[in-house]
């Protein structure tokens, strides 16, 4: 069992134009409507690939009530918190060349009592849990320290715990020691403080990680793959060459991918490349399923750092 938790979620309109022509008014050739926020679609991912998995979420106000409902018909288990603060809805604009246009709203205050109930309900639902996953942004006024809660309350149900967010909120988690953070390549730049353009830079900044107590450091490169580094080692993959069609939750699926695939090691850094590779090919925030991943999977090879190789080489911040 895994259980999310996305203290920020949202409806995520996505809309697909030829071309983005700002100042206009144009005709979209497509559309959908998805459950979203970081850890809904870690969840999402996990369930449609066989794995038990809870979204833990608050919910409020008319948006929160479709997305009760997209949950529901896309038979993710939920526990939903009423909150008092409206469910945000985010827009996405895909054009055909594959640029992304994402405007993500900031989501209402939530009350310190809806935020305590958001906390207790994720408690609850650890009973038997291996992992707690933390993701996403936080609303406005949320204390920066809700995900290193979330550390201590994990750790105190004997679960381990994942952290996926960025800012001070990031910051502050590092320093309540999760199990496993996945920052993307801009993220960790930001957490450290400094540029890191080469490979040998990545994995410096999260061996120090590592040694403040950090359990393990999953990195996604965006088109150049992945690494992962832990206490004693550090591998790199490459990802697969594909067409992209929207790199929205790539990295959720990145993360669930690798939790599924027994979140250590080699094996599953390779399974968190190829479900981010697969997500990218799917519109809007649409997760992958195992048809999608598996002629994925055996196109990513990993290494160990060190090792000669044509290694890939991180560019640029991943989305």
């Amino acid at each position: 069992m895994i259980v999310t938790v996305t203290p920020n979620p949202s409806v995520d309109r996505t809309l697909e134009l030829d071309h983005l022509r700002p100042g206009t008014v144009q005709r979209a050739t497509g559309g959908r409507i998805d459950a979203g926020g970081k850890g809904v679609n870690v969840a999402r991912a996990l369930v449609v690939n066989g794995v038990e998995a809870t979204a833990v979420l608050p919910l409020g106000g008319p948006d929160g009530r479709l997305l009760a409902t997209l949950l529901e018909d896309d038979r993710i288990p939920t526990r939903g918190v009423p909150v008092g603060a409206a469910t945000r809805s985010n827009i996405t604009l895909v054009e055909a060349d594959g640029a992304v246009t994402k405007i993500n709203a900031p989501g209402e205050q939530l009350a310190q009592h809806d935020l305590a109930a958001l906390l207790a309900a994720a408690t609850e639902e650890l009973v038997g849990a291996r992992w707690l996953v933390g993701c996403g942004s936080l609303p406005d006024g949320a204390p920066i320290d809700l995900y290193a809660r979330l550390v201590e309350a994990g750790r105190a149900a004997g679960a381990m715990v994942a952290i996926d967010t960025s800012g001070p909120a990031l910051a502050v988690a590092v320093d309540a020691g999760p199990d496993l953070l996945k920052p993307n390549l801009g993220e960790l730049c930001e957490l450290v403080s400094r540029p890191l353009g080469t490979l040998d830079l990545v994995v410096g900044a999260a061996q120090e990680l590592c040694r403040r107590g950090v359990g393990a450091v999953l990195v996604s490169l965006g088109a150049d793959g992945a690494v992962l580094v832990d206490a004693g080692t550090a591998h790199v993959a490459g990802a697969p060459n594909v067409v992209a069609r929207s790199d929205v939750g790539a990295g959720d699926a990145m993360l669930a991918g690798f939790l599924a695939a027994g979140a250590a090691g080699p094996n599953a850094l390779a399974a968190s490349v190829a479900w981010g590779a697969a997500a990218v090919q799917l519109p809007g925030t649409a997760v992958p399923g195992p048809a999608d991943i598996a002629p994925l999977l055996r196109l990513v090879s990993t290494r160990r750092v060190g090792e000669p190789d044509d290694a890939p080489r991180p560019t640029q911040p991943a989305a």
